[in-house]
């Protein structure tokens, strides 16, 4: 547990399922022999793509347990516009990441990933990381989350994606850089 300024301590664990949240995953991925490894460049890039829908969908899971003046539901709103403005110019390379996750998937299905036109392939990632997110994010946790968010909500998509990219960076020089099914490696 870290302390925060306000004095309130903060378990590591809500950042951690909102960043699991992000990774966009396909089905049968979990079969794969072996992970697939991602860069930490390529995990910003998923990350900025994957913040707006993550964000929202903390606010929707959220929102039954958090009182009226929290910062999801005052503020959370225009932090996920803000976010959203940038999910356009992220898209190439969370396409590129989201490809290289499906890899693993062999015949029929995979060829119809790799060749499906973006605008519904955007609509699989988007509708993926809100339902992960819902699912994987515990009502006691809301709290924490939004007090995490409240204190991200200063910074432009791209700097809480680098915050990001930079904790799982920094595990990966640990060995310990795995969320799930997902490596991520110190390749440029």
């Amino acid at each position: 547990m870290k302390a925060l300024a306000t004095g309130r301590r903060v378990s590591k664990r809500p950042f951690c399922a909102l960043s699991a949240a992000l990774l966009v995953l396909v089905p049968g991925l979990a079969r794969a022999a072996e992970p697939p490894c991602i860069t930490p460049h390529e995990f910003n890039a998923l990350s900025t793509y994957a913040l707006p829908n993550a964000l929202s969908a903390t606010a929707q899971r959220c929102s039954a347990s958090l009182p009226p003046d929290a910062f999801l539901k005052t503020g959370g709103p225009a932090m996920i516009a803000r976010y959203a403005a940038g999910k356009p110019e992220a898209w190439p390379g969370a396409r590129n990441v989201f490809l290289k996750l499906s890899s693993g998937q062999q015949g029929p299905v995979g060829d119809m990933l790799r060749a499906m036109p973006d605008p519904q392939l955007q609509q699989m990632a988007d509708a993926f990381i809100q339902g992960l997110v819902v699912e994987k994010i515990p009502a006691e946790r809301c709290s924490s989350l939004d007090n995490m968010l409240r204190l991200l909500s200063p910074l432009p998509a791209q700097s809480t994606a680098d915050i990001i990219g930079l904790a799982i960076g920094l595990g990966s020089q640990t060995g310990q850089a795995r969320i799930g099914k997902i490596q991520i490696c110190n390749k440029p």
